[in-house]
This record gives C-alpha cells, structure tokens and sequence, in this order.
C-alpha cells in the first residue's frame, strides 16, 4: 500500500487524547503534523503525519511508558549525505535538532534499503521505539532504544540498537566518499552534538524511524487505523 493511499486512513477519526499530551485539546495528528512541518519545512510532511499517527497510538497503549512532549523523526527514504534526523519538543511544536544519521552497514551504501529486526543482521529497523536510559558504553555515551512494533523491531533491546555518537558520522567526510560511515543497526549521530541530543530524548521520547517498505506500512500495529486494534 503506498504512503498516499495509506495517510487517509490512518487520519480518518483520531484525535489525540490523555493529559498533558503535549498537544492543544482535540488537535489530531494531521494538525500537529502541520505545524511540526512548519518548524521544520525541510522535513516530509507526510513522514511527519505518520510519525504523528504512530505516536499517537502509542500513547494510547496500556501502561505506555512513552513522553508525549519528544518526538524523533528519522527518515530513512533520504540518503545519508542528507540531514534526516529531526528532534522536536511536541509541547512549544519546536525543532530542537535537524542532524545527519548512519545507519546499518548491511541496510546500504549511501541509501538505506533493507531492514531487519535480526540479531546479526547488522541492519538498521524501521518503526515505533521509545528512548529509555543512558549508558557509558563501547560508543561512549549513549540511549537504549525498546521497539514498540513486534517483528520489526521488537528486538532492539536485545541487538544492542541504540543511539549514539560516531566519528564516521562526519558530513564533510560524507561529501567526499559519497556516503556516511555505517553503523551495524544504530542511528549514530555527530559526535559534536550527541550528548545534548541524547538527552533531549531520554527517557520516554518516542523515535520513528520511516521508509516506504510495503511490508511495515501495511501490518505496523502503530499505523493501523484501529492503532492495532488496542487502543485504550
């Protein structure tokens, strides 16, 4: 199902709902969409609409342990040369970062094209997640990362996804070979502004990680238009 045949539907009869939600009373996730793309007009609003849509749902699950005044925003359609992280603080509907991202090494060179939610697989995963605790790690400081969406990423946990700074996250660099340096699964971000990115997200931020892939577009239980048939 494409990305135009599929935003009506999930548009169709939501409405955002809960306390301190981060968002005006009754405003649905098309309207917050609007005015997310108007703070950051280089970003898809589509890709914003859906991002809205799943965060959305996810709220709405029982015990969801999501922050509804964070959103992340990766788009994975754009090539790595390209910014395709935005942070944004749903409450003010401010951009907070616009950022250049890595992703899997076995999910592309300089266009992310494969995913998977195996341990191994040194690929990059597509959906829902919600960014809990910090760690000193490998990778210096970084964010656990828990997939909200079984059979895609669901396992994010346990691979080790997580966010966090990398020197071959290097835009420049990037210019010159054609392509960021890849990750095996993590969305690494500039080392420069890792930490302070890190911690606009922690603890409970919602993260959507898109791509126009057929299969997570139609069985996503966040972009369903029932929100997976467990909304609360």
């Amino acid at each position: 199902m494409s990305l135009r045949l599929l935003t009506p539907l999930l548009l169709s009869g939501l409405a955002l709902t809960g306390p301190a939600a981060g968002q005006k009373a009754g405003q649905s996730p098309a309207l917050l969409a609007d005015a997310l793309a108007r703070a950051a007009p280089a970003a898809d609003r589509k890709v914003l609409q859906l991002a809205t849509t799943a965060l959305q749902c996810a709220l709405r699950q029982p015990n969801s342990a999501v922050d509804p005044t964070r959103l992340a925003v990766i788009d994975y359609s754009r090539p790595s040369t390209e910014q395709r992280l935005w942070v944004f603080d749903v409450t003010q509907q401010k951009l907070l970062y616009q950022e250049w991202v890595a992703h899997g090494r076995n999910s592309g060179s300089n266009r992310t094209e494969r995913f998977s939610n195996r341990d191994g697989s040194f690929m990059s995963s597509l959906g829902g997640f919600t960014a809990q605790e910090t760690y000193m790690g490998g990778n210096g400081y970084s964010l656990r990362l828990d997939g909200l969406e079984p059979g895609f990423n669901d396992n994010a946990r346990d691979r080790a996804i997580v966010m966090h700074g990398a020197p071959y996250v290097n835009p420049t660099v990037a210019q010159l070979q054609g392509r960021l340096g890849r990750s095996l699964g993590c969305p690494a971000v500039r080392l420069t502004v890792a930490k302070p990115l890190i911690n606009s997200l922690r603890g409970g931020a919602f993260v959507f990680a898109y791509y126009p892939d057929k299969e997570w577009l139609e069985h996503s239980r966040l972009l369903a238009p029932d929100c997976g048939g467990r909304a609360g």
